[in-house]
């Protein structure tokens, strides 16, 4: 803002009230004779000349006018703000804050006029404050409110504060001194309070005013302050709170959210289900819907079902399948109906997709269906007839539509206006899924602002296909009664108090039943992992044929199958029979083997005597007599009276080989030369391994002997 101004300038102004033009201004200036007026008219130095006057010649209102344009709007600059930031203190509440703000701006502003108008900083004070405080500069609301009245000394202490860095001390803060030192800030008195608030998270202060008294008879506060107190502390602990009054609130709201929970980088690396009860209302009830997602392309398919059940979670999937490819992986919910056997020997067992399970009560394990979900209940149920709401609160307000007396006697299904059936609803479902969802464009930064659709297409890789739909169907048939496993009995398979004839299998097999949608009378039969299969099964009531017939057809079939299995067995039973004496002769020469192979180790003895044993032994060799000698005739008839004593040559065992080895080695050792037949048979029994055997045992035997 400038001080000095020609006429031409101020015809520029065009200030309200006053000419436009330089000789309006002219005539102006001569009829209120500025040019006598001392000190506020002055010659123009610059090239060109003429007269210039002061803005102090301006009238009042033409002024602050012309202030509040040169003023412009009264703002923080921007390295104020970012200091006042650095230098925040924590326990300035946002009031205080406010209040620093709004002097920063004003000493801006006023800078702005010194500057501009190439006067004083005492003089641009003056007349910023003068105009200021007579309304006559255009600021914020909450400048006004903070700062009501201004002067040239305000503005000249909260330059110096800012000039020394002190920024934070324009936050000024009457109530720190007395903030958290009152009766109810006490720390026990604060602790009970919030568990009073976790208790009784809806009490009245009046409520909560008179447990205070009953538990701290020595406070004596108002209703009023009680009731100040728990809003403060449900306003600065809401987030502890809400954690332990409504869990389920603090998950949505403040718990930490990863934005790369379960990433992948491949069309149909995961698949994503989940189920939820319908906000729509059809003719025949309310349904379930369950939904299916590839994480990576977003793609989605629902479907809808009465009740949730095994069966639904194969029919979706079904879908899924032909119209996506295989999945590597499946996350489902806990529920039993994922969990069933009939599932689990769908995804599992059958197609080999690995399945995980999300813990329960977790939605962040399986976020992108359960958002896919809320999606199309707001996007597209919330626009079908029959709608109930998406809670107990919306259903409030869609009855309400209707007067008491109206809704009196009428049914949901007019209430909602219930029109749709399964069918349309189902149809409703599948053009959302399939047009609308998946043609908007998704944010986040793995779709890159590209819709399901275009995220798939734009995959490079390849998908695997299944090409044979009835084998598929046939994996899909509803398993019999519980577990589906049944022995098969002498007269079939029993399930739901009807007997099947397996033709193709045994008695007293244990098989993996399949029902045949198409045919109540027909039953697949699989190997008891379900991996296999075995065969059909035909109950002739049910299938209409004739039951002798059928059993004839059983008999000849399971008599050719009995005779395949028994061939073998009856072909090794004959080799046995032809064998076993040889058989026999072996084993018995491979425990003879075998006991040879054991010999006992000798053990260390010592001669055992008593008192009574040497009396006995002295009376025995005191009776012994040596016999008489007898004379050559008594000889040589005793000789050849005597019969010749049968003499039975033993074979030699191990211990008398080694004995006899032995002997030959301390022969040798003596000096004594060896036959050459003893010498052969000695340096081969040497060489084999009953003799090394045999040294090791003796070896050993005597060191155990010295120990």
């Amino acid at each position: 803002m400038k001080s000095w101004l020609t006429t031409s300038e101020l015809a520029v102004l065009a200030l309200p009230g006053f000419p436009s033009t330089r000789q309006g201004w002219d005539d102006l200036a001569a009829r209120e004779a500025w040019a006598e007026r001392s000190g506020l008219s002055r010659d123009r130095q610059k090239r060109g000349g003429g007269v210039e006057y002061h803005v102090d010649l301006l009238p009042p209102a033409v002024l602050a006018a012309y202030v509040a344009k040169a003023t412009g709007r009264v703002v923080v600059a921007e390295e104020d703000r970012l200091l006042g930031e650095a230098f925040e203190p924590e326990q300035v509440n946002a009031a205080a804050l406010e209040h620093r703000d709004a002097r920063l701006a004003l000493v801006c502003a006023a800078d702005r006029i010194a500057k501009g108008g190439a006067m004083t900083r005492q003089t641009a004070d003056t007349i910023f404050c003068a105009h200021y405080n007579a309304g006559k500069v255009e600021v914020d609301d909450w400048v006004r409110t903070a700062v009501k009245q201004l002067s040239p000394r305000s503005l000249r202490r909260w330059r110096d504060l800012r000039a020394a860095g002190e920024i934070g001390r324009l936050a000024v803060d009457r109530g720190v001194g007395r903030r958290g030192k009152g009766v109810l800030d006490a720390p026990e008195v604060r602790g009970w309070l919030l568990g009073y608030i976790a208790l009784k998270p809806h009490s009245s202060a009046q409520s909560a005013h008179d447990y205070l008294r009953a538990q701290f008879p020595e406070i004596d506060v108002s209703v009023v302050t009680v009731s100040r107190a728990l809003t403060a502390l449900k306003d600065v602990e809401k987030v502890a709170l809400s954690c332990v009054t409504n869990p389920d609130a603090y998950k949505s709201k403040y718990e930490i959210s990863g934005a790369n929970s379960n990433a992948v980088s491949r069309l149909n690396e995961l698949w994503l289900i989940d189920a939820s009860p319908a906000d729509v209302m059809l003719t025949s009830g309310r349904h379930q819907i369950y939904a299916c997602i590839d994480r990576f392309s977003r793609r989605t398919i629902i479907y809808v079902t009465k009740t949730p059940r095994s069966e639904a979670v194969c029919l979706l999937l079904r879908r899924a399948l032909l119209a996506w490819g295989v999945p590597e992986r499946i996350k489902t919910d806990n529920g039993s109906d994922f969990k069933a056997r009939r599932t689990v020997a769908l995804m599992e067992h059958a197609l080999k997709i690995e399945v995980n399970v999300a813990r329960a009560y977790d939605p962040k394990a399986k976020a992108h269906v359960e958002r896919v979900i809320k999606t199309f209940q707001h996007d597209c149920a919330s626009d079908l007839p029959g709608f109930v709401g998406h809670n107990v609160g919306e259903r409030k307000v869609i009855e309400e539509r209707r007067s008491f007396a109206e809704r009196m006697g009428m049914s949901d299904d007019k209430v909602f206006d219930v029109s749709l059936d399964a069918k349309a609803f189902q149809a409703a479902c599948d053009h959302w899924a399939g047009v609308r969802y998946e043609h908007r464009k998704h944010g986040g930064d793995d779709m890159g602002r590209m819709s399901p659709f275009q995220k798939a297409a734009s995959y490079q890789g390849s998908i695997r296909k299944i090409d044979d739909v009835h084998a598929l169907d046939l994996l899909m048939a509803p398993i019999a009664g519980n577990d589906g496993v049944r022995t098969v009995s002498k007269k079939g398979v029993r399930t739901d108090n009807s007997v099947y004839m397996v033709p193709a299998v045994l008695p007293g097999t244990r098989v993996f039943v399949r029902m045949d949608p198409a045919d109540l009378g027909r039953i697949f039969c699989f190997s008891e992992d379900g991996l296999r299969f075995l065969g059909e099964g035909v109950c002739p009531e049910m299938a209409g044929v004739d039951p002798s017939k059928l059993l004839a057809q059983t008999k000849t079939a399971q008599a050719a199958l009995l005779a395949e299995r028994t061939a073998p067995i009856r072909r090794e039973l004959r080799d046995l029979k032809k064998n076993k004496p040889a058989l026999a002769a072996e084993i018995a020469r491979r425990e003879a083997e075998a006991a040879g192979k054991l010999i006992a180790l000798p053990r260390p003895t010592e001669t055992y005597s008593t008192s009574s044993l040497e009396a006995a032994r002295a009376a025995i060799d005191g009776q012994a007599q040596a016999p008489a000698a007898l004379s050559p005739a008594q000889n040589i008839e005793r000789i050849t009276i005597a019969p010749l004593p049968v003499l039975a040559v033993l074979p030699e065992t191990r211990h008398q080989r080694f004995a006899r080895a032995k002997q030959m080695e301390e022969q040798e050792k003596s000096g004594i030369a060896l036959s050459i037949e003893d010498a052969r048979w000695l340096a081969g029994y040497r060489a084999g391994s009953e003799y090394r055997a045999l040294v090791a045992v003796q070896a050993f035997a005597e060191q155990s002997a010295k120990k």
